[in-house]
């Protein structure tokens, strides 16, 4: 049987197979990381912490579906897919209006599943 991410991956489909790259990932998790350390710099504009932290979490979930060998066409899927590339429930993953963005970031809860 077909895992959600087969699925999703083909001609005209939202991904792309392509093998992993380890370089590839450990780039895309260093720049998550700066990013999100960044981001917790209170000396940084409110707007600079947001669009640090966005493109910390962009990074690390693409660094994740890279890691299981797809690549997306459009920059929004690699959120869509956590559940299936991270393996965690939506408790951790989804960051709702309240939520702090660094916590559910963090490297201890996120980067360390595929380390």
């Amino acid at each position: 049987m077909a895992s959600p991410l087969e699925k999703l991956s083909g001609p005209a489909k939202v991904l792309a197979a392509e093998p992993s790259d380890a370089k590839e990932f450990a780039g895309l998790k260093r720049s998550g990381l700066v990013r999100l350390k960044d981001a917790e710099n209170a000396a940084n504009s409110l707007e600079s912490r947001f669009d640090l932290a966005y493109n910390a979490a962009h990074a690390l979930a693409l660094a994740a579906l890279r890691w299981h060998g797809y690549r997306p066409s459009k920059r929004y899927i690699v959120f869509q897919v956590l559940p299936h590339t991270l393996g965690l429930g939506p408790e951790v993953w989804r960051v709702n209006a309240f939520g702090n963005i660094t916590e559910v970031l963090r490297p201890n809860k996120v980067c360390g599943s595929f380390a």
